[in-house]
């Protein structure tokens, strides 16, 4: 029989949001490693709280809410408050009932600052990697490093002399305007004499030869081999050698004691310096050989040893290492940040860690159903 198209109105309702979430869905156990870390961040939290005035927004609330933006790419705070108003998986996941009132999208941005200032990302990350079920499945001997450009929130408009922020005596401006056009044709621009009004962090910088040059950041992710899990994320300013460098800052950060490790990298960290310094601090080097650079008109030569290429953990090490692009591929797709809508070197790389995180909480539930 056919049912009647009627709008029942119901003034109680006597199901919870918690009975509505499927017993098998993603989120229960995202939800609960994300609890445990939380517990732990507990004294942090504490440190950047008043002990007097109103009740903010918890910050155990404000982390979860932006892990759901990383998840489902929403994004503006807008949006997600708009999303927490009506969507019972998601008041869930944050911890509010069905009928508890959303934020204003400005008092949530406000309460993240304190977050953001309190480094809290970084502490997020080690909290959620040192669960006693995440543990195990982490490797603490090989490694994998990679790069990619964080195109940065500032327009080539915005890329202004340093002595004149203005551009006042430009010949080619034409008369201003919001977003008047610009020529830059014939004008020399660099880093050492040009920064951007918007967003003095970001640098002009180009992946290769050939492509066109923006402003952006440079970020980057240390991998550990056996899950391909994201371990360490840093952000920093982009230039020639930040990818260098951010390696060896982020295997200090990493490694425990003093065993020997090894490091999995593509052509662009076969310099010698930086084979040298990872020697040194006992970390054997399987980077790819760069064979394409000339020096003087003949190739250069490699800084990697036949030693280390003919052992068979190189070869494995270069196949595993390319995993770390799935990371960047998420990191910049799903979580937004492609181009990032933050400005500030801190603030950007705040986010990128905190987005790394929550690429690793999507890929938990499946290394762990098969162990």
């Amino acid at each position: 029989m056919r049912g009647d198209d009627q709008t029942s109105g119901v003034l109680f309702s006597y199901v919870s949001c918690e009975a509505r979430v499927p017993a098998d869905h993603p989120l229960r156990m995202i939800r609960a490693i994300v609890d445990e870390a939380l517990e732990v961040l507990s004294p942090s939290f504490e440190r950047l709280y008043s002990r007097m005035g109103r009740p903010s927004i918890a910050p155990e609330k404000l982390l979860r809410a932006l892990l759901l933006q990383a998840f489902y790419s929403i994004r503006s705070e807008r949006q997600l408050m708009e999303q927490l108003d009506y969507n019972l998986l998601f008041r869930w996941f944050v911890g509010l009932s069905a009928d508890a009132p959303v934020w204003n999208p400005a008092v949530f941005s406000k309460n993240r600052d304190r977050l953001i200032e309190g480094e809290i990302a970084d502490q997020f990350l080690a909290a959620v990697l040192s669960r006693p079920r995440v543990k195990v499945l982490l490797s603490d001997e090989h490694f994998s490093v990679d790069g990619t450009l964080i195109g940065a929130s500032a327009s080539m408009k915005s890329f202004r002399p340093k002595d004149d922020p203005e551009d006042r005596d430009h010949p080619k401006e034409p008369p201003a305007g919001r977003n008047a056009e610009r020529n830059f044709k014939g004008e020399k621009r660099s880093n050492a004499t040009h920064a951007s009004t918007t967003d003095p962090d970001a640098r002009l910088y180009r992946k290769a030869n050939g492509q066109s040059s923006r402003l952006c950041f440079m970020g980057h992710l240390l991998m550990e081999n056996r899950s391909a899990l994201i371990v360490d994320a840093e952000l920093t300013r982009a230039s020639g050698t930040a990818e260098r460098e951010a390696a060896l800052t982020m295997i200090e950060r990493t490694r425990k004691g003093q065993h020997r490790i090894t490091l999995g990298a593509d052509k662009a960290y076969d310099v010698q310096a930086f084979v040298k310094g990872l020697q040194a601090r006992n970390v054997t080097p399987h980077i790819a050989i760069n064979g394409n650079i000339r020096v003087s008109g003949k190739p250069r030569a490699t800084a990697i040893d036949k030693r280390t290429t003919r052992h068979p953990g190189y070869a494995i090490s270069q196949r595993l290492r390319k995993r770390i692009e799935e990371g960047f591929g998420w990191v910049k797709t799903t979580g937004n940040l492609a181009k990032t809508r933050h400005r500030g070197l801190d603030r950007v790389g705040w986010f990128f860690t905190f987005t790394a995180t929550a690429y690793n909480l999507v890929r938990l539930p499946k290394l762990l159903a098969t162990g």
